[in-house]
Order: structure tokens, then C-alpha cells, then sequence
């Protein structure tokens, strides 16, 4: 059986959300399955359009769920690229168990895997540029866990898993305070000491600001174009700080290069994990 080189999530990190989805996905009782013969059957798992697969543990576990004597043998490693037509998982065991976890689990690997696949391309858009893909917070609720691995399986990179991850000052937050130097004063003296602290910015002005305060560990530039990023890169370069950038907004797959070849380091695409379409898999008994 592959063994992925990607550390999954914890099983206690979703179970409970597996379990309130084939809870909500049965209902009352499957009437449909409880009339077929609960015979001994075969059923594969498989890729109808090239794709990068991610969640196959998690694919497991809602079999197991359904019915924990399934015997399931995976035939391939989440972040592998597979072609129309490939196995992805073979599932042995009585019908009734495979056929009421079919749905919820399908419904899991097609989203997971939709955001892998969206990733590499990004990945791979970027690729020799240096810059890095990363995530948002942008998740849908109950998946962010899953869909940020899906990142990983994808080439991507996972910014916050969530608040507590890191200190991101936002325009909010710097209205709420009274300006940057004081939002990251008071954040500073409030917040765990190696935790980085990244300010968003609008203006290359607000930039120059940050790079004088020296609790800052980079920036965030929101909806630059690519010729004021060129700005801010020249100026973070020649203040001599270890200062990283981010750029958000509008990374579109087709400015995803352009973006890069700014010389920022990071590029924080939500698209990865709030739009990024179902990829095609089917289950066949």
C-alpha cells in the first residue's frame, strides 16, 4: 500500500464532522441500500479527468464509519497527479456499508481534491520564481482543516490554520488602534513572544512606516498592481531587513507569474479553498 510523504490531519481533528455529515446524509434510514441484498461486493474508487488526489485518509474514515470491517487499499499517494482512468481505491466488504458511505465520501475527495489540483497549477505557474503559494482563511466551515491539507497535497503552503497561528494586522484592526505603530505596540506587549507579527498594507507609504518598526516581520500588499509591488520589493530590499512580503488580492492563476516575478515572497490566493471546482471521481461497484 503507497504511504504519502504528507502528514495528514489527525482523525480526531474531523471525525465528529464526518460523522454529522453521514448523520445528515442518511436521515431517518437509507431506504434505498436497506432493499439491496447485503452481499459481499468489490467497489472501486476512480479518477474520470487528470487531477491531484487529496483526502484519501479522510475517505477511509468515512467508510470505516459507514461500516469499520470494509477492508480499503489505496493504489495511489495523496499529492500524486493522476490521469483519467486511474484507480484510486479499492473497497471490499458488504454492500449496505459501501453504498451509504459512497455519497458523503465522494462529496469530500471531489472537494479536496478540486483544491489540490487548483493548487499545483498555481504551483506550478509560480514555479522557478521563488515565491511561494499560500492559503487564506477564506474555508468553508467544518472543512478548513481538511482544505488546508488539500493545500499541502497541492504544492501550496498554509498560512494561519487559524487565529492563534500568527498576528495579522489588518485594516480593521489598524483603524482600531489609531494607526500601525501603536495597533502593533499594543499587539506586541499582548501576544506570545515568537509569535511574527505581518501588517497589512495599502500604500507604499504604509509600507515605508513598517519597515521603521522593527516588531514587524513583513507585510501584506493588498490589491497592488504589479508595478507598485516591483516599489515595495526595491524598498524592502534596501532598508536590509530579513522583512517578508505577501501579496493578496485579485491572484488570479492567469497573474499568478507576473505576481511572482515581482521578487515578493509569498502569494495568498483564496480562490484555493472558497471556489476552487470539485474534481471528477466516480464509485463503481
Amino acid at each position: 500500500m503507497p504511504v504519502s510523504t504528507i502528514t495528514p490531519p489527525h482523525p480526531l481533528s474531523y471525525r465528529a464532522f464526518l460523522e454529522a455529515f453521514l448523520k445528515e446524509d442518511w436521515g431517518a434510514g437509507d431506504w434505498t441500500t436497506a432493499a439491496m441484498p447485503d452481499r459481499p461486493v468489490t467497489a472501486r474508487v476512480v479518477a474520470k479527468s487528470d487531477l491531484v488526489i487529496a483526502g484519501l485518509p479522510v475517505a477511509e474514515q468515512v467508510f470505516h464509519l459507514a461500516d469499520p470491517v470494509l477492508k480499503i487499499e489505496t493504489a495511489v499517494c495523496d499529492g500524486d497527479k493522476l490521469t483519467a482512468g486511474a484507480v484510486v481505491m479499492e473497497i471490499r466488504g458488504l454492500c449496505r456499508g459501501v453504498l451509504m458511505a459512497e455519497r458523503v465520501m465522494l462529496n469530500i475527495l471531489q472537494r479536496l481534491s478540486g483544491t489540490a489540483s487548483l493548487t499545483r497549477l498555481f504551483v506550478d505557474a509560480v514555479a522557478g520564481t521563488g515565491a511561494r503559494i499560500l492559503d487564506t482563511r477564506k474555508t468553508t466551515p467544518g472543512l478548513k482543516v481538511l482544505e488546508k491539507y488539500a493545500v499541502r497535497c497541492g504544492g501550496g503552503f498554509n498560512h494561519r490554520i487559524n487565529l492563534a497561528d500568527g498576528i495579522l494586522l489588518k485594516e480593521n484592526h489598524i483603524a482600531a488602534a489609531g494607526g500601525i505603530a501603536p495597533a502593533v505596540a499594543s499587539t506586541r506587549q499582548s501576544s506570545p513572544a515568537l509569535l511574527r507579527i505581518e501588517v497589512e498594507v495599502e500604500t507604499l507609504e504604509q509600507l515605508a512606516e513598517c519597515l521603521t518598526l522593527p516588531d514587524i516581520d513583513g507585510a501584506l500588499l493588498d490589491n497592488m498592481d504589479e508595478k507598485t509591488m516591483c516599489e515595495a520589493v526595491a524598498m524592502r530590499n534596501s532598508s536590509g531587513r530579513n522583512f517578508f512580503l505577501e501579496a493578496s488580492g485579485n491572484l488570479t492563476l492567469a497573474r499568478a507569474k507576473s505576481v511572482a516575478q515581482t521578487g515578493v515572497d509569498f502569494l495568498s490566493v483564496g480562490v484555493l479553498t472558497h471556489s476552487a471546482p470539485a474534481a471528477d471521481l466516480s464509485l463503481r461497484i
